[in-house]
């Protein structure tokens, strides 16, 4: 399969590259910071803080400076149409090699964390990757693939809803860092 362009708007890029595969793409810069000192598991916390109306809740535990362990329940977004609610059960590793930064994370399976609505759904990925490039000490490119595992299913019409909804969530972050001043 040739790779689709699923949205695209304010500078970030959803891709479909393959079934069960995706990609999201975007640059951040702030001439005030330091971009690589704040590319660590907080800014996750971040994300998920500064998007309140679309996470009921987020748990993040660090394990060390490299590893954690994260819960995300996803607000009931598209229950009128008919979609389940959806939750996140990660295992996180950080890594960084020169001028770049990497996020694994993997779908724990075979245990429900407390506090998961009884109805919600794993959203179980086999592999997401995040590779923050650092073109300059104050910009950054950010891609993270996300590849589903065989099982899960996703709607064709859901794809389109699915980049909206990243771009709300990114376009606040992206802002939010932009703006930052120390």
């Amino acid at each position: 399969m040739d790779s689709k362009i699923l949205y695209e708007k304010d500078g970030m890029i959803f891709t479909k590259i393959d079934d069960k595969k995706y990609n999201l793409s975007f640059s951040m810069e702030n001439k005030n910071i330091l971009i690589a000192n704040i590319i660590d598991f907080s800014l996750f916390k971040l994300i998920y803080e500064l998007n309140s109306d679309i996470y009921e809740s987020v748990n993040l535990t660090k394990i060390n400076e490299n590893e954690a362990v994260t819960v995300l329940v996803m607000k009931h977004l598209f229950e009128d149409l008919g979609l389940p609610q959806k939750y996140s059960y990660l295992h996180m590793t950080k890594t960084v090699n020169n001028q770049q930064i990497t996020f694994r994370s993997q779908s724990i399976h075979g245990e429900r964390p407390q506090g998961v609505p009884l109805e919600a759904e794993l959203m179980a990925m086999k592999e997401n990757i995040g590779v923050c490039t650092l073109v300059t000490p104050h910009k950054v490119n950010f891609s993270f693939t996300v590849l589903f595992e065989d099982y899960v299913e996703i709607p064709q019409f859901a794809e389109k809803m699915v980049g909206i909804l990243l771009n709300k969530i990114f376009k606040r972050v992206k802002q939010f860092i932009e703006n930052f001043r120390m």
